[in-house]
């Protein structure tokens, strides 16, 4: 009897869906740790996106702990509290990053570490965010009744297999997903139509998952978003904020989470977030962040200022009665090209790790 990595690499590659996933080695040099269970009582979620951890660490660089002494990447994370690790998924990548291959291999991993895995789905070949949901090549000519049980039985196959804590449908689904069959707008049954076949396609998995539906930023908009889609069996509402594209006002942030939970039954995460420890860079890539005007007043963008930023967020969540936790983006993003690298690292100023990847005191957030 085929297995279900085997049952999906036919599902991804053959007859009508003709699709090849690229064979990767190991995502990791180390050897993993021996599996420890997570705590049951360790239930507020202290994750980090390291979706480009297996490229980085192809690179060999060293990581260093708080005080300066050499250490394994995932283990510095870990010992500061780390207890959950977000991936992306690309249905058909150019290469090996974020195929299911390469997350697979990754989860396997880390949940041999004991951490938790949530696995985000974008549900395209590349990057989805509110500016960009196009619907994989493989499914771009099929019928939307062809692309319904092409989309349930991804998401059943790579739900089952992977079995995450979390799994997230799509990323920044603002406008929708699988444009232009998914436009919250344009084609309204549609996109509900398809946001409720993968929630199915993940209970009828592994039902364990808990199911978040994602929204970048915290105006009044979040509030309607979520009002359209209530009638749907999720779990998590989850929300990017980065005070770059989304107000500098962390008030309003908070105000937005209680809003929320006096709405909707779902528990509440900051999906994604980031802040600067510098305005500098450390290689010739151009950064996303560089400027004060940028910033939140009270926030420098120090190594202090940056830790200030991401305890007062936790803060938010922890006293909110749904609150259930924070993921910090791009943690791993340091400058691994070198200094010279021009199509590197956008995010090496708001990493987790400094210039010279020592651990910085941002990672205290994760203390549990």
């Amino acid at each position: 009897m085929m297995s279900i990595k085997d049952n999906l690499n036919a599902f991804l590659r053959g007859g009508f869906f003709l699709m090849a996933l690229v064979a990767i080695g190991s995502c990791q040099k180390e050897e993993p740790k021996p599996f420890i269970p997570a705590s049951t009582e360790d239930k507020f979620i202290r994750a980090a996106d390291l979706s480009a951890w297996p490229k980085i660490n192809a690179a060999g660089l060293q990581f260093y702990t708080a005080d300066s002494m050499p250490g394994n990447f995932l283990d510095i994370l870990q010992n500061q509290g780390l207890n959950t690790v977000r991936l992306r998924l690309w249905v058909k990548p150019e290469d090996q990053h974020h195929s299911f291959a390469q997350v697979d291999s990754f989860a396997q991993v880390l949940k041999s570490r004991g951490l938790k895995v949530w696995l985000c789905l974008h549900l395209s070949d590349t990057w989805a965010d509110p500016g960009h949901q196009a619907v994989p090549d493989i499914w771009t000519n099929l019928n939307f009744e062809q692309l319904k049980d092409s989309l349930y039985h991804y998401v059943y196959q790579v739900n089952q297999e992977i079995k995450p804590e979390i799994l997230q449908i799509g990323n920044e689904i603002n406008p929708g997903f699988l444009l232009p069959y998914g436009d919250r707008w344009a084609s309204t049954d549609q996109y509900f139509s398809l946001l409720d076949t993968a929630i199915i396609a993940a209970r009828n998995s592994y039902s364990e998952a808990k199911i978040m539906v994602h929204y970048a930023g915290i105006d009044e908009s979040a509030q309607d978003f979520y009002r359209q889609i209530d009638g749907l069996d999720y779990d998590i509402i989850g929300l990017s904020y980065y005070p770059i594209w989304h107000g500098k006002s962390i008030t309003a942030l908070k105000n937005r989470f209680i809003a929320l939970s006096q709405e909707f039954e779902q528990d509440l995460m900051i999906a994604e977030t980031a802040y600067p420890f510098t305005l500098g860079w450390n290689d010739w890539t151009n950064n996303i962040m560089g400027q004060e005007d940028q910033l939140v007043p009270t926030f420098p963008a120090s190594p202090a200022g940056q830790k200030r930023y991401m305890l007062e967020l936790r803060e938010i969540l922890e006293t909110n009665p749904k609150g259930l936790g924070f993921g910090y983006w791009g943690g791993e993003l340091v400058a691994w090209k070198g200094p010279q690298g021009q199509n590197a690292s956008p995010f090496e100023n708001q990493a987790l790790f400094n210039f010279n990847n020592v651990a910085l005191p941002v990672q205290e957030v994760f203390n549990p």
